[in-house]
């Protein structure tokens, strides 16, 4: 039987694996999916819009949007009705988003807070300037620079893979 640890280590190195094939939203919330049994395909495919800050424009960080995705596969709620299950997501979700900032802080060694959680923003500090992924050329650049590379978006793919993972065994 494995830790929570290593549990959690797991499923770090699976979303940073699984972003080597490009879709950071999608390494994420698979990650997760296969370590916890929640979701399904259909949860899954329908992420895969999600990566490159949505549609590779640069918004929210498909990566933290896979982690909150599967936080809420495992205490979201079902029905719309339901106002009380939607308040109690608030919180841990709020939680989950701060640890993801103070962890690429930490981990990437970054001297200032991360003013949010944008792809543009997080590109900006881990590679040193936005690439408009929308844009096959952009996008090549981004790629023979090494944003693909394990010590870039991939690590931050397994960094919201570890605090989604620390946040669900928490709640579990």
């Amino acid at each position: 039987m494995l830790t929570n640890e290593e549990r959690i280590q797991r499923v770090k190195r699976k979303a940073l694996e699984n972003d080597f094939h490009s879709g950071c939203s999608q390494s994420v919330l698979g990650a997760l999916q296969e370590e916890f049994g929640i979701g399904n395909k259909e949860s899954f495919k329908a992420a895969t819009v999600l990566s490159g800050g949505v549609v590779r424009q640069g918004e929210t960080c498909g990566a933290i949007i896979g982690a909150l995705l599967a936080l809420g596969l495992v205490i979201g709620r079902e029905r719309m009705e339901n106002e009380g299950a939607y308040q109690a997501m608030m919180e841990p979700s709020v939680e989950l988003r701060t640890r993801f900032k103070e962890e690429l802080k930490k981990q990437f060694g970054f001297e200032e807070e991360l003013k949010s959680t944008l792809c543009r923003d997080i590109q900006e500090k881990v590679l040193g300037r936005f690439f408009y992924l929308a844009d096959e050329e952009e996008r090549q650049t981004f790629l023979d620079t090494g944003g693909h590379s394990e010590t870039k978006c991939p690590k931050v793919c397994g960094i919201a893979a570890q605090v989604a993972a620390e946040k669900i065994l928490e709640l579990i």
